[in-house]
């Protein structure tokens, strides 16, 4: 008996290490329910606790034991999604092992096709902004665009841009249209992405204004309007967020040829993208905005400079489309939130668009100015506009009050 027991008393550090894993505690200090939030690791971390190899793969399991999807993102971190009662806390359990696939809940793809068109979503909502090919056709795509999404949490724009790319629909589109116009009707919702599928559609006018959210400098009092990014890198492209950064093509500001860098990041789960800018050449602290277009036939507007939002009710551009509700939203303190209308010169000169509502801060050369933006949709999870500005006040005071991780 004694042998057997000196036996397992040495056999069992090297289980234990066999076995070795990770707990993390997730703490939530707010009074409010956060559900589905991504959390953040570091992945050097998981490698020394898990005395991993290169070979070696890891599993993350709730406080159930169920298994959960996971991403390694391109600045080392892994990331996943965390539901957390009020004032709570929950456990997760990291351990070596082969995780089971997953399906993408966030992804993004550059569309060449599309005059460079870089499209991205998740399981809520998708987005585009506008590239290099389509400013060289002369049309001016400043702001970001939107694709609405609905009963489906699976990627949908691939499927959007087949047809809406194809040039052998729209050749059969013009033949139909030659002999019979219902026909040819029928077929074009069923190719154009400005048609609901089932599962969403395009019904966003952008125009050269700020779109649906774009960030610009004010030179002498005026917005400077960026045009399309110059290069796009795609550095995190799902399952559970997507990346893109964008150079843009220099803009003249206070004399100088400034260079502005944007990262966008959309992760699973959020109704708004996270966007970091930093402008290179900018010489003094220069006052900088943030910006929501404004369509006729809608006054619902909401601003707070002190809680950093801005929301609008946009009418769509379609009859029987619902209502598309924007929003941003600022981890730091902003100086100023305002509504400007266009002349009726401007408004001629921006698609008769009325005008912007703006958040407005200050940018300090070599800094990182960043800020959350995104929407909803009323034929999906976001039904009116007060539920909007309730989830705009939930997810500020988020921002501001990240989960609390600690690994043992």
């Amino acid at each position: 008996m004694k042998r057997l027991f000196i036996i397992a008393s040495f056999l069992l550090p090297l289980l234990t290490a066999c076995n070795k894993s990770l707990t993390i505690e997730v703490s939530n200090t707010l009074n409010i329910d956060r559900s589905n939030e991504m959390v953040e690791i570091d992945l050097q971390d998981v490698i020394q606790d898990l005395n991993l190899s290169k070979e070696e793969t890891f599993i993350i399991e709730d406080f159930e034991g169920k298994e959960i999807p996971y991403q390694l993102t391109y600045n080392q971190k892994v990331i996943f999604q965390a539901s957390v009662k009020a004032e709570g806390n929950t456990t997760f359990n990291i351990h070596k092992g082969k995780p089971a696939p997953f399906d993408v809940k966030a992804c993004g793809k550059l569309y060449p096709e599309r005059y460079d068109d870089l499209a991205w979503e998740n399981d809520l909502v998708g987005f585009r902004a506008y590239g290099p090919s389509l400013q060289k056709k002369g049309e001016r795509g400043f702001g970001y665009d939107l694709f609405t999404k609905r009963g489906t949490t699976a990627p949908v724009l691939e499927k959007l841009y087949a047809t809406e790319t194809d040039p052998k629909c729209w050749e059969k589109f013009r033949e139909l249209k030659k002999t019979d116009k219902e026909a040819a009707n029928a077929w074009l919702k069923k190719i154009c992405y400005h048609y609901d599928k089932g599962f969403g559609m395009d019904c966003y006018a952008v125009g050269p204004t700020l779109g649906a959210g774009v960030a610009a400098l004010i030179d002498e009092g005026k917005i400077v309007y960026p045009w399309c990014y110059k290069t796009c890198e795609l550095l995190d492209n799902g399952p559970l967020r997507f990346t893109a950064r964008l150079v843009f093509t220099p803009l003249n500001v206070q004399g100088n040829e400034v260079i502005e860098t944007r990262t966008i990041t959309l992760d699973a789960g959020s109704h708004l993208n996270r966007t970091v800018i930093s402008y290179k050449n900018l010489k003094k602290e220069t006052p900088i905005v943030t910006g929501i277009v404004l369509h006729k036939n809608s006054d619902l507007i909401a601003k707070d400079t002190e809680k950093g939002i801005i929301a609008y009710q946009d009418p769509t551009t379609g009859p029987d489309q619902g209502e598309i509700f924007l929003g941003h939203a600022f981890p730091q303190a902003i100086e100023d939130t305002k509504v400007v209308y266009f002349s009726e010169e401007e408004m001629k000169e921006r698609n008769n668009a009325r005008g912007h509502v703006l958040a407005q801060s200050t940018y300090i050369p070599g800094s990182d100015f960043t800020y959350y933006w995104g929407f909803g949709w009323s034929r999906s999870d976001i039904k009116d506009f007060e539920t909007w500005n309730a989830y705009m006040a939930d997810f500020s005071q988020k921002i501001k009050n990240p989960l609390k991780i600690r690994l043992n």
